[in-house]
């Protein structure tokens, strides 16, 4: 089965408080997450219903939740977080999710860090076939 279809949410902006010194996780910053999301979008053309599709205003709500929620030190482990949580739904074989920090504390003039994750649903194994 191929999964050539995507649904893309860009840019998605949320306050956390992640990272390895104590003043990240007192003062926090502003996190943004890019996530790809692949899966067959057939069945939603063709019914035209929000409920044959992963709803992207919803899965915003979950990620931002991800992202304002247990603080972590590493935007490796906040991306594989929200990667899990894009998997929850069955129907997502795959996705990207890019995690941005750019105020990172870097003393150096920069316009960005991000980290990208890629990670795909486990095939289902297959049942016993006797022929």
């Amino acid at each position: 089965m191929d999964f050539l279809d995507e649904i893309v949410l860009t840019g998605l902006t949320v306050f956390g408080r992640h990272g390895v010194y104590a003043h990240e996780r007192e003062e926090g910053q502003d996190f943004t997450i890019d996530l790809r999301l692949r899966l067959s979008l057939e069945q939603a053309a063709a019914s035209d219903d929000v409920t044959d599709t992963v709803h992207y205003g919803e899965l915003a709500e979950k990620v931002a939740a991800v992202v304002v929620g247990e603080p972590v030190n590493l935007i490796e482990t906040l991306a594989e977080r929200i990667a899990s949580t894009a998997l929850e739904d069955e129907r997502v074989q795959n996705v990207t999710v890019t995690v941005h920090k750019p105020h990172a504390p870097i003393p150096l003039s920069f316009a960005d860090v991000a980290v990208t994750v890629n990670r795909s649903r486990p095939p289902q194994a297959l049942e016993d076939i006797t022929i």
